[in-house]
């Protein structure tokens, strides 16, 4: 039986409905996660149960304090606002589709938050044993149900449930979840292993005989410590410790523990994170069980050829441009597979910015080696934009520029000359490794772009006090600058001019202020995706610069107002303003949440398609994906709103 709560203040009276209605609410919401993912019985099920909810405009559904109800709620029409009720702050805003009440169900205990209409409103209001029964028997639909625990705040498919893989790709499940399909890794079964009072010589002798890089510590089969190679080196080699002294004395305890389904995603997170080389398996995964056997990154290496530690030696070998496009096209196979075995965005970026800087390094020394003459002065190779934030995960266009030590005037334009002609070696070689020119020349080989320390003050001195349309975009594409190769003092001084010309032209953050607000949340009046309405992407949505760039200019402009010089990734500058205004911390969890999202997305596209992923068929998402991506504008929303009051940018805007 289907339940009528028509509320003008609070719920006063119930109109029994007949059951036809049960098939509207089954049509509506098998369009919507995680409805889409029951069968037909549990979905009609569940449409028979449910109470729909009238509301009028600033009917409270719920408020602060208030005891848990026994149901949460999808919003059928209109839009109910989620209440900070002691300063009446709007954290979020739920419209046709989206579900909330679910955390606090799941929390259970009282309501932090006050849930209220904020236009004329119908609910459908879903038991909470339905709830039960849902998580219960549907993995897609549990899988959903948890990452909503923690989007239903500010901070969509936040990373505090740790044992739920997000779809931020915020953790990495244990391989026995049906959620995480990768690759398991093979792992030596046969492990050499010795007892706790055994001296460091005699383990050393075994390792030599054995022809292994560690030795395992043990007692009764029982993982407690490991030696490799390089405590050898380290410990022993320096006469920190004796050869004499038992291997307890330098054994690396406790060790890191796996069962014998780790994946190879695991594996390398698990070695990414400790810093460690080795990860002993055991019986059920924790060091109280047997030991059954070793891996090691060299067995990650064997069964992945294209891991980052192979390409960045085969980087090291390269002898031509060529040779570094094959490595690129290899880290770009590595990508795929990362993506696919959702490994976290943030831990993919960074590996996939260390080999394209390393390949960058390589083709800067190969076109060194074809120069005339070593350079006449220090200079530094920066590279801008997305790989200067150290966010390029898909091969794009070019972004770069140079900076050259202070010389005498008479020395100049020779000296010059030289950078001009290495630069335009350098960006040659990208060209070929696959990085396509730059259509707008902002490259080093431009003598725009390749200046001398004191040419580069001056320019950000006038980009700052003197800012207009075009200044301002040069300034986020140049204020992202990463040093590649070359002389960091030189780039410290670049950054230091930057803040002091910040500090004397304040009003310049104004302007770029103003800039972040350009692109507004990429939702129309009626909630509808804003897409391209000419050119060749017509009808297409544009998730750089519709959704990923008003986080990215917001993050620059939040970081450069606190005058912070090492933070130009996005990730790594939410975190940081995180720390330093608390009082913001949810905020800007919320937009690092949807920065990994959108990126994951665009990469995800831009692999599917072969192409930058910037540009998306909406009829192309599933419905899924669509309320994916309508969760992640909200933060940006917000974001703008702060820089709005910050700046003060009502009068100028």
């Amino acid at each position: 039986m289907i339940n009528l709560i028509v509320q003008k203040t609070h719920f006063e009276y119930f109109v029994i409905m007949k059951n036809t209605i049960a098939q509207r609410i089954f049509d509506f919401l098998k369009d919507f996660p995680p409805f889409h993912a029951l069968t037909e019985d549990q979905l009609f099920m569940i449409s028979q149960n449910i109470k729909v909810v009238y509301l009028q405009k600033d009917n409270y559904v719920f408020k602060t304090n208030e005891e848990v109800h026994d149901h949460f709620y999808v919003v059928k029409d209109g839009a109910v606002g989620i209440f900070r009720e002691n300063d009446g702050t709007l954290v979020d805003e739920c419209d046709e589709g989206d579900i909330f009440g679910l955390r606090a169900l799941i929390r259970k205990g009282h309501y932090i938050l006050s849930a209220k209409s904020i236009e004329e409103s119908i609910l459908y209001s879903i038991s909470s044993e339905l709830l039960e029964k849902i998580i219960n028997t549907n993995a897609e639909a549990n899988k959903f149900l948890l990452a909503s625990f923690a989007s239903n705040t500010r901070n969509p498919y936040s990373n505090e449930n740790k044992k739920v893989l997000l779809d931020s790709g915020g953790s990495i499940q244990k391989n026995e979840s049906h959620f995480t399909e990768v690759q398991s890794a093979q792992f030596s079964k046969n492990p050499v292993t010795c007892n706790p009072e055994m001296s460091i010589k005699e383990a050393a002798n075994v390792m030599t005989t054995k022809r292994v890089g560690s030795i395992i510590i043990t007692r009764e089969e029982r993982p407690l410590g490991i030696i490799t190679d390089k405590d050898l080196r380290i410990k022993i080699a320096t006469g920190k410790f004796s050869i004499a002294d038992n291997v307890q004395s330098i054994m690396s305890s406790p060790v890191i523990t796996y069962p014998e389904k780790i994946s190879i995603a695991e594996a390398q997170i698990a070695m990414l994170q400790n810093r460690i080389t080795h990860l002993c398996i055991t019986k059920d995964g924790t060091p109280n069980s047997k030991l059954v056997g070793i891996l090691s990154e060299h067995d990650i290496i064997v069964i992945h050829g294209n891991n980052p530690s192979v390409l960045i030696k085969e980087v090291k070998r390269a002898k031509t441009a060529v040779a570094l496009k094959h490595i690129r096209n290899k880290a770009q196979q590595l990508l795929q597979g990362y993506i696919e075995q959702n490994i976290p965005v943030h831990y993919i970026s960074r590996i996939i910015s260390a080999i394209t800087n390393a390949i960058t390094q390589k083709a800067i020394v190969l076109a060194l080696e074809k120069m005339d003459a070593p350079p006449p002065v220090p200079f530094g190779w920066l590279a801008l934009g997305s790989q200067g934030r150290k966010e390029q995960l898909l091969l794009t266009d070019q972004d770069n520029a140079l900076v050259f030590e202070n010389v005498p005037q008479e020395d100049h334009i020779t000296t010059k000359n030289y950078f001009i002609t290495l630069s335009k070696n350098i960006t040659q070689k990208l060209n070929v490794i696959g990085y396509e020119y730059c259509p707008a020349d902002m490259m080093a080989s431009n003598p725009r772009w390749c200046l001398s320390l004191s040419e580069w003050k001056k320019q950000f001195e006038n980009w700052i006090t003197k800012p207009d349309e075009d200044k301002i975009m040069l300034c986020t594409i140049f204020f992202d600058y990463d040093l590649v190769y070359g002389d960091k003092k030189l780039v410290d001084k670049m950054s230091q001019s930057i803040f002091q010309s910040i500090n004397t032209h304040e009003i310049f953050l104004n302007y770029l202020g103003i800039n972040a607000l350009k692109n507004p949340p990429p939702l129309s009046f009626f909630r509808q995706f804003l897409v391209e309405h000419s050119g060749a992407h017509k009808d297409q949505f544009d998730i750089k610069a519709r959704a990923l760039m008003p986080l990215v200019d917001a993050a620059r402009l939040l970081i450069l107002s606190h005058q912070f010089k090492d933070q130009n990734n996005t990730i790594a500058r939410f975190e940081k303003l995180a720390e330093v205004e608390p009082q913001n911390k949810d905020l800007y969890h919320s937009c690092s949440n949807a920065f990994k999202i959108l990126l994951r997305f665009r990469t995800q596209q831009g692999l599917r398609d072969k192409n930058s992923g910037r540009f998306i068929d909406l009829k192309s998402l599933s419905k899924a994906d669509r309320l994916k991506l309508k969760g992640c504008f909200k933060p940006i929303k917000s974001i703008q709103e702060l820089i709005q009051v910050r700046f003060n940018l009502s009068q100028l805007l």
